[in-house]
């Protein structure tokens, strides 16, 4: 004798395709190409209009704020580089301005490693946009741009290379300064980025920003207002193309910001093409910091606090001082201890304003290390911006927001 068990129809599982009517539920992702990352968007449309979009993250979460707690407070920067993976310098600084004032010591770094945390933190916004404006010209049917724009990123990638060693995880940053002096040379490949910027970025534009095809795919395609960017906490471009001037850079200085001369690019449609001047004139800002920086590296000077309590001593004084080689031992076996105390850090990265709070309970590794993302904030208001519009400006709306998986997720 045969027994049937009745399911409830509530733990029914939904399948990928539902229709209701002229109702349709579709799982974009996520292995969808054009989703700029592993993310999936539940979407129902009407027809071909989204009425609902529900970003469905997690796929590439990686426990990297964990990680970074079970690190030294010098190593915990090699996992913290991985979340923003476009612009890994950036999260490196974030992450180090916070440890320096928990120790204490944030007014001690030395002017040169200041200006060369700047540079690298503006190579690291062009080259960041330059992956965003390429893949989003592919998304849009502009191949050429693509090679413009990486063409740019790989001479930017030389120079981080040349810098740490690695072009794009270098590990170049560190507490009290940086890893070491910019080496022989990169001045000279500096000012061959510099000269070949304005060029490359005269045809970029040439091509992409008066193209009718593309005005026609991004003007009035998901706009959001003024009033929606705060209610959702947006930062960054998302912000600034609904009129906002916020820019962690001018509302709370950092690395000496405060000492260049720059302008916080807005507009005040909101919709994708909006967003896609911002991030253009943001790029000739950056490169305008990047020309001031560039005039005060000639002038040689400590890139490195004179405290080893914190930084490695010279190498060359490792073998002749039995001071130095006890510091250095006991730097690289254990750290270094910080003082209980907790604190929260904010720059502004490519993607908008990128926090760390940190917290010490005194030990050599922190307590708690819990990242504000921009890109997950900016993404959720993918479901604003996508209902009443169409759905093959979904791949708009997600390449306009220009998130990055791997803070997102974590």
């Amino acid at each position: 004798m045969t027994t049937s068990t009745v399911v409830p129809e509530s733990s029914y599982s939904v399948d990928v395709v539902e229709r209701t009517g002229n109702r349709m539920v579709l799982s974009m992702g996520p292995q969808h190409p054009s989703t700029h990352g592993v993310l999936q968007i539940i979407t129902e449309i009407e027809g071909e209009i989204v009425t609902k979009a529900s970003p469905e993250i997690g796929y590439l979460h990686t426990g990297i704020e964990k990680s970074a707690e079970n690190l030294f407070w010098s190593q915990a920067s090699t996992v913290i580089e991985r979340m923003d993976y476009l612009s890994p310098l950036t999260n490196a600084l974030c992450y180090y301005l916070a440890v320096e004032k928990l120790l204490g010591i944030d007014d001690r770094i030395p002017p040169r490693a200041q200006q060369v945390r700047v540079l690298l933190c503006e190579l690291s916004r062009i080259a960041s946009h330059c992956v965003w404006l390429g893949t989003g010209g592919i998304d849009l049917g502009a191949l050429t741009g693509f090679f413009y724009c990486f063409d740019l990123r790989e001479r930017i990638l030389d120079l981080f290379e040349a810098s740490g060693g690695a072009r794009m995880h270098p590990n170049y940053i560190r507490v009290g300064g940086l890893g070491q002096d910019l080496p022989r040379g990169f001045l000279d490949k500096l000012d061959g980025v510099i000269a070949m910027y304005e060029p490359r970025m005269r045809d970029v534009r040439r091509l992409l920003q008066k193209n009718p095809i593309l005005q026609d795919r991004m003007i009035d395609v998901g706009i959001l207002s003024s009033d929606d960017a705060l209610a959702w906490s947006l930062t960054g471009p998302t912000l600034r193309a609904t009129g906002i001037p916020y820019d962690v850079r001018r509302a709370f200085p950092y690395s000496g910001y405060g000492d260049y001369e720059f302008d916080v690019p807005t507009r005040t449609e909101g919709d994708a093409y909006a967003r896609f001047l911002v991030r253009l004139d943001e790029m000739d800002e950056a490169m305008r910091i990047i020309r001031q920086v560039r005039k005060q590296l000639d002038t040689p000077g400590a890139w490195q606090i004179p405290d080893t309590k914190f930084a490695p001593p010279p190498k060359e004084t490792i073998a002749l001082s039995m001071e130095a080689l006890i510091h250095h031992f006991k730097l690289v076996s254990e750290s270094f201890r910080v003082p209980p105390g907790d604190v929260y850090q904010a720059v502004e990265g490519p993607r908008g304003e990128l926090g760390y709070y940190v917290v010490s309970n005194g030990d050599n590794r922190p307590w708690r290390v819990r990242t504000r993302p921009p890109s997950m904030y900016n993404l959720q208001v993918l479901k604003k911006i996508a209902v009443g519009e169409l759905i093959a400006d979904m791949v708009v709306m997600i390449g306009s927001l220009d998130p990055v998986f791997g803070e997102v997720d974590r």
